[in-house]
């Protein structure tokens, strides 16, 4: 992607902020500053923009399990906050995430927060040095504070060092081009993103879906499905067999969508409003569940071919729901036998699974509530 062209800046040298990118710290840092910049601000301390960083983080690493470097500070972070405050969701709102951390006053965290301002906010504007090079990096912060405040051109200088208190000030300039083109430089940056997150993640899918917090998933057809089919005969969810009505029917994600990023219809299934809440963004024990996934799916799969208007229905999702048409052949063509269709779903969905398996997601198995 190309970026704006302007007469007073250097944007060729802005273009170049990602250049030999090993860990993720610049692309958080400075989405984190255009954040900031396009609230209105011009002087950041380093504590708001790790703040933002680490919220920003939040969702990549707790609900979609994505690798964020080799030996990502970030990442360990984001691990560290999850477990001492379990009561922080994976899908917890940013304004919440930001307020714990402003009033966090855990030594463990706040030192590892304070690593995160080790190199970033000086590397960053690497290529726009001209003066600063090779071994001069390796000073210490105060010294590299003073050589980097003497170099001309740059987006933002440095107050003195004071921690994480440490300010840093944006220049009018770039402040104006970035409010000019804000839409066109997030762009930039989450494409960025998405081919670094892309190498670090070679087998996940929806990586571009993945880069915000989840958003509401629009299965009002599949339920509508459903529903139908419970009008003719009666049906059992998979996880605790408890029969289905249509007030209290949700559809789940077999394999999460937190790792899939997709509603096929092949990963869809219905259940209980409570259940699919129990099993979140889990995965559901392979052997004790997918037989009687396919089960369920086979039995809707004959009523779909027996009944017209079970099919006109099942054609209306088809549209959003099946978006290949291989699959859509394999696993829904008439005239399959139990074994078969089985046979064909366990393939489309078997390797989705161990994929999920491999990043992180956690085996889950339904265990009635007491009450």
């Amino acid at each position: 992607m190309n970026l704006p062209y302007s007469d007073e800046l250097n944007i060729e040298c802005l273009g170049r902020l990602f250049d030999n990118t090993s860990e993720c710290y610049k692309f958080f840092w400075f989405k984190a500053i255009v954040s900031k910049v396009t609230e209105g601000k011009m002087e950041l301390s380093y504590e708001e923009l790790v703040d933002e960083m680490i919220a920003d983080a939040w969702y990549m690493v707790t609900e979609y399990h994505l690798n964020l470097g080799p030996s990502d500070a970030l990442e360990k972070v984001v691990h560290m906050i999850r477990e001492k405050s379990p009561e922080l969701k994976s899908c917890e709102k940013k304004s919440t995430i930001i307020e714990y951390l402003k009033n966090c006053e855990d030594k463990e965290i706040l030192h590892e927060k304070r690593v995160l301002t080790n190199n970033v906010p000086y590397r960053l504007q690497a290529p726009f040095m001209v003066n600063l090079k090779g071994r001069e990096w390796n000073v210490g912060e105060k010294k590299l504070i003073s050589l980097i405040n003497q170099e001309k051109h740059l987006m933002y200088y440095f107050t003195a060092l004071q921690g994480l208190s440490t300010t840093i000030i944006l220049q009018e300039d770039w402040v104006q081009y970035i409010l000019k083109n804000q839409e066109i430089i997030r762009g930039w940056l989450e494409y960025s993103m998405i081919i670094y997150l892309q190498r670090r993640n070679p087998s996940v899918p929806g990586i571009a879906d993945k880069l915000y917090p989840p958003q509401e998933r629009k299965l009002e057809k599949i339920k509508r499905y459903w529903k139908l089919i419970l009008t003719i005969t009666s049906v059992r969810e998979i996880y605790g067999n408890q029969k289905l009505t249509d007030k209290d029917i949700s559809i789940d994600h077999f394999v999460p969508w937190s790792y899939v990023a997709h509603d096929e219809m092949w990963n869809l299934s219905p259940t209980t409003k409570s259940i699919n809440s129990s099993k979140s963004n889990n995965l559901p024990d392979w052997n004790t569940y997918f037989e009687k996934l396919a089960r369920q799916e086979y039995m809707s799969y004959e009523m779909m071919w027996k009944h017209d208007d079970i099919h006109r229905e099942f054609e209306k999702c088809a549209k959003d729901h099946i978006n290949n048409d291989d699959i859509r052949h394999r696993v829904y063509r008439k005239g399959l036998d139990f074994s078969q269709f089985a046979e064909e779903l366990k393939s489309v969905i078997l390797p989705v699974y161990q994929s999920a398996q491999n990043c992180g997601f956690r085996n889950w198995k339904y265990e009635k509530e007491l009450g």
